[in-house]
């Protein structure tokens, strides 16, 4: 009699779920297979199993993270205002980094030596750039931003990226207050100079 199969759609769930929890509470330097394995009371070969490795378990929690951060997006309802929407989603994206601050790491770092994300990896944040490339769209087809809506979204996502780690690191400033200026500044300021420049007459003034 062969030995039973130690792989199961339950205790994979429950071994991700662990190290979800493992990796935001211990961060990145207390995360290991053994910990994690303990915790969902299972063995290291039954995680192996599951996911081949450390550097396995590791590239599905930044699977995972993207799915999360796209099922966010998704759960927002968009108004007859694109820049209001467009904005609104970046303050998901900034509420998902506050809330998991290692697992964003994960997503848009290489904490981990022994991961380093392939083009599939890359791939798996298509959904959530494709998403904001559309709201961008939005705007774009409003007059509301002029400019190529892809690189207009990427260079967006590069402002969130570093805002959210300036903010996760703590020199963002120190009051709720000020940290949230600052983000609505850089913002404003972006997206004005995306903005159309309107018509100006004869003597050079708008018209």
């Amino acid at each position: 009699m062969g030995r039973p199969k130690l792989r199961t759609p339950e205790l994979r769930d429950r071994v991700l779920d662990v190290a979800m929890a493992t990796l935001a509470g211990e961060g990145v330097a207390g995360f290991t297979t053994r910990k994690v394995a303990q915790q969902a009371a299972t063995s290291i070969p039954a995680v192996y199993e599951l996911f081949g490795d450390k550097a396995g378990l590791v590239r599905e929690l930044f699977f995972e993270g993207f799915r999360s951060l796209r099922r966010r997006l998704g759960e927002l309802r968009l108004s007859e205002d694109p820049r209001a929407d467009l904005v609104g989603a970046f303050r998901v994206f900034r509420s998902f980094v506050r809330d998991n601050p290692v697992l964003a790491e994960v997503m848009f770092a290489r904490p981990f030596g022994d991961f380093d994300p392939g083009p599939d990896e890359r791939a798996a944040g298509a959904s959530v750039r494709e998403f904001f490339i559309g709201q961008v769209r939005r705007c774009t087809g409003a007059g509301l931003l002029a400019g190529n809506e892809t690189d207009i979204a990427h260079v967006l996502l590069a402002l969130a990226q570093g805002m959210a780690a300036q903010e996760t690191a703590g020199w963002l400033g120190t009051s709720k207050a000020s940290v949230n200026r600052r983000w609505a500044l850089a913002f404003r300021a972006t997206l004005d100079g995306l903005t159309p420049a309107r018509p100006h007459g004869p003597t050079g003034s708008p018209s």
